[in-house]
């Protein structure tokens, strides 16, 4: 293992702005089953966990594993239909990017998202930049707090895992980067407040992509 500084990044929330794209299709679904929609801004506290909890989250708890399974299945043939309909990086995150391929840090994507739609994002959105691991949600692979996936992103770029920065938006994303003993950047543009990151276990909280630059910068 180097010394090389590497970085790891969350995906919806945190590189992409995806919150509308994924609201309006799965209200689809529900008005399609004939079920009770939210709001776009309620699906803030929906995301983060993959499709499953996507669902779960926003279904409650007074519907059966079938028709959650229902929803599951149809919420993936109507998302596959509107890729990148809406979905766009946040203001800074190209910035950000060409900077940190300057200074030759490396950078992976690890998602919830299922993985399927996490590599369509990376080749359309990020297709100029040299992401050299990306993953998404796999069956036989635990899903983020596990940091199986996020470990296996450090080995591969043979980097020690305390040298990495992992950046989300959510809990989740804390907890991946205290369970892999990474540092933990917590962004506030994405779907959850600063006092989440912070319960957590952020060890850093910016508010611009451009702050992600400097604290590693400064850590050299």
């Amino acid at each position: 293992m180097n010394t090389q500084k590497a970085i790891i990044f969350d995906l919806d929330g945190t590189l992409i702005d995806s919150l509308e794209d994924i609201a309006v299709c799965m209200n689809q679904v529900f008005e399609e089953m004939g079920l009770p929609t939210h709001k776009i801004n309620d699906y803030k506290k929906f995301v983060g966990g993959g499709v499953d909890i996507l669902v779960e989250n926003s279904l409650g708890d007074s519907h059966s594993t079938e028709i959650k399974k229902q929803v599951s299945t149809r919420f993936k043939e109507i998302y596959d239909q509107n890729l990148h309909a809406k979905t766009l990086p946040y203001d800074g995150i190209y910035e950000l990017l060409e900077k940190l391929e300057k200074a030759n840090i490396k950078m992976g994507i690890l998602s919830n998202k299922p993985h399927k739609f996490t590599c369509e994002y990376a080749k359309s959105l990020f297709k100029d930049f040299n992401f050299l691991e990306v993953h998404g949600q796999k069956e036989h692979i635990e899903k983020k707090p596990n940091p199986t996936a996020a470990i296996d992103i450090a080995n591969s770029f043979g980097i020690n895992c305390n040298e990495i920065y992992f950046v989300g938006d959510t809990k989740i994303d804390m907890q991946t980067a205290k369970n892999a003993q990474m540092k933990a950047i917590g962004v506030l543009w994405g779907f959850r407040e600063e006092d989440e990151l912070r319960e957590h276990g952020a060890d850093f909280i910016v508010e611009k992509p451009s702050d992600i630059f400097d604290i590693i910068n400064q850590s050299k």
